[in-house]
């Protein structure tokens, strides 16, 4: 039988994906380059304005469904997370100026997904986090799994 392989008593390991959509503007220009090599590395992303995305994070967390309550976490306590890491601090904001990290770390979306693994593992459950996922525009998407 098919379904034998797996008892009732296995503990079965499951993924749960959130999506969050905030917005923020940006400049990438890095301390370590000159003005002429940043507008040759960044283009038009260089412009001293600056530039706005609308991001769509997917944050996915990773652990054994419980066989009591039947989840992986509470979706509650992943929204939760995902609004103290991710809403507050990066939502309509200038990640140059408004985020004290990107002070001296280029806003590339790199280095944005990095720092938002690097919140969530400290408000989720030990070894839960499984992968950070930014769509910085429709063709433009970065993966991240603390690497």
């Amino acid at each position: 039988m098919a379904g034998s392989l797996h008892s009732s008593a296995a503990e079965r390991v499951g993924y749960i994906t959130r999506l969050q959509s905030f917005s923020a503007c940006h400049r990438l220009h890095s301390v370590h380059l000159s003005d002429e090599e940043n507008a040759k590395v960044y283009g038009k992303c260089n412009n001293p304005n600056g530039h706005g995305h609308n991001y769509t994070v997917e944050v996915t967390v990773r652990g054994k469904i419980d066989r009591v309550t039947g989840m992986v976490m509470n979706l509650t306590d992943l929204k939760r997370c995902i609004e103290e890491v991710i809403m507050i601090p990066l939502d309509h904001k200038n990640l140059d100026k408004d985020v004290p990290y990107f002070a001296t770390v280029v806003s590339t979306t790199e280095n944005l997904a990095v720092y938002i693994w690097d919140n969530m593992v400290k408000v989720l459950p030990p070894g839960q986090l499984y992968e950070i996922k930014i769509h910085e525009t429709d063709k433009n998407i970065v993966v991240y799994r603390g690497e």
